[in-house]
């Protein structure tokens, strides 16, 4: 099986709002049924489990009893970081009985554009090599700051060989399951999956090329601005 897991847990402070990012409507819809609904109409998609936000249960089921998100199976608690989180989530679809060969493609509840594209790009590069890790080549020059005397200083490295990832992570269950339960042992603690992974010695995690548009997560109110943007504006006719 083939299940969406969400992450959904952040308190969204960045944002200075009185309600969570996930929760914030746009154009009367909110931000996490945006994210969710690719997931809701993909047919190779399954099940959607969700990690929420603490207090925040209820009205996640009832936004998707509202814009019928049938396929939301499971509402997991968050934790204290986005790497205890996706581990409730992980540790809670094996105690509901899925099986360590079940695909699970994580998704930040906030980046609400993903496209069905890049959903079976996941899917299909997962079960080809065990891994899918979404993200574009940069297009920038890159530099290291130098806190200490705000400076910039070289990397010797191509951007073209620099990747800027994004969401989907995509892996099997029991693969990432075992990956969180090394790195709790080890007090591991990182940004996202790919990074704990690469940090245990996986380096064979295979890139599906996201969009700018996927690159969009909502962070601050510019990213809404954006978002809004993109929600309203459609290809040229003459584009090829």
């Amino acid at each position: 099986m083939n299940i969406a897991l969400l992450t959904a847990a952040g308190s969204g402070t960045r944002m200075g709002q009185d309600i969570p990012k996930q929760f914030m409507n746009i154009d009367d819809c909110p931000v996490i049924i945006y994210t969710l609904l690719p997931f809701q109409k993909h047919p190779e998609v399954d099940a959607i489990a969700v990690i929420c936000l603490e207090g925040w249960e209820n009205m996640l089921k009832a936004y998707a009893n509202q814009f019928g998100i049938t396929k939301l199976k499971h509402i997991f608690p968050g934790g204290a970081t986005n790497q205890d989180s996706i581990h409730n989530g992980l540790v809670g679809l094996k105690e509901v009985g899925y099986s360590n060969d079940d695909i699970v493609i994580i998704q930040d509840g906030v980046r609400p554009l993903v496209s069905f594209e890049i959903i079976s790009q996941n899917i299909e590069t997962c079960l080809q090599y065990g891994y899918a890790i979404t993200g574009l080549p940069c297009k920038e020059v890159i530099m290291k700051h130098q806190e200490y005397n705000n400076t910039l200083e070289y990397l010797p490295i191509k951007r073209e060989q620099l990747i800027r990832t994004q969401t989907p992570h995509t892996y099997k269950l029991g693969k990432l399951l075992s990956i969180h339960q090394m790195a709790e042992k080890q007090g591991l603690n990182m940004a996202a999956s790919c990074e704990l992974t690469a940090k245990l010695g996986y380096n064979d995690q295979h890139l599906v090329i996201g969009s700018e548009k996927n690159g969009l997560k909502l962070t601050n109110l510019e990213d809404i601005e954006l978002f809004k943007a993109l929600k309203h504006v459609s290809k040229d006719s003459w584009l090829k």
